[in-house]
């Protein structure tokens, strides 16, 4: 089973079906979510959501997900969800051109959400800020409009895009199914 933590966004639903066509799924709100819920689970999806991190305090999403600091379980952030693991691990906000609109996507290094994809392809955007590329994590793809559109972390399953693949057609599918075969070969990996 996959867990979808709702972070607000209208767009989490598109994650929940699209999910749901490769693995069962469970989809909880934020504030609703306790570690508990780890345990019955291969992989965790964190939505986007109507906040922007440069604006609010931010200190009460941490605490809810500092988990994701010491969880060897697969996540993957999207949008905020992509923002908050990137502010964990010590990234920095910033307000950027608004963009609510599909931009290509540049693939520089080999990740596992994108087998399948060409080097280049186009996602759907919807985000005025960013985050720079926090320590641990290595920078995946960017475009024109936003340097860090993806990232993946050294050494856990840890991965984050600004852009909606729920949204993006074909090739947000591609990603989002990806993930969760990552989930399934994590999940049959012998434990160190």
């Amino acid at each position: 089973m996959i867990l979808i933590i709702d972070c607000g966004s209208t767009k989490t639903k598109y994650i929940e079906q699209i999910v749901y066509e490769f693995m069962d799924t469970k989809m909880i709100s934020l504030f609703d979510f306790e570690k508990s819920l780890l345990d019955e689970v291969k992989g965790v999806i964190i939505s986007g959501a109507p906040i922007l991190i440069t604006e609010v305090d931010t200190k009460p999403y941490l605490q809810k997900m500092d988990w994701i600091k010491k969880t060897k379980l697969p996540v993957f952030g999207i949008c905020f969800g992509h923002q908050l693991i990137g502010l964990l691990h010590g990234a920095l906000a910033n307000r950027m051109r608004e963009d609510r609109d599909w931009q290509v996507v540049e693939v520089y290094e080999d990740c596992p959400l994108f087998g399948r994809l060409p080097n280049e392809f186009k996602m759907m955007e919807d985000h005025c800020e960013g985050i720079s590329i926090p320590q641990g994590f290595q920078l995946v793809a960017s475009s024109d409009a936003c340097v860090n559109e993806a990232m993946q972390h050294h050494s856990k399953p840890l991965f984050g895009v600004q852009f909606h693949p729920e949204t993006s057609g074909n090739h947000g599918v591609i990603v989002l199914e990806n993930f969760v075969n990552l989930c399934v070969k994590d999940s049959t990996a012998p434990a160190d």
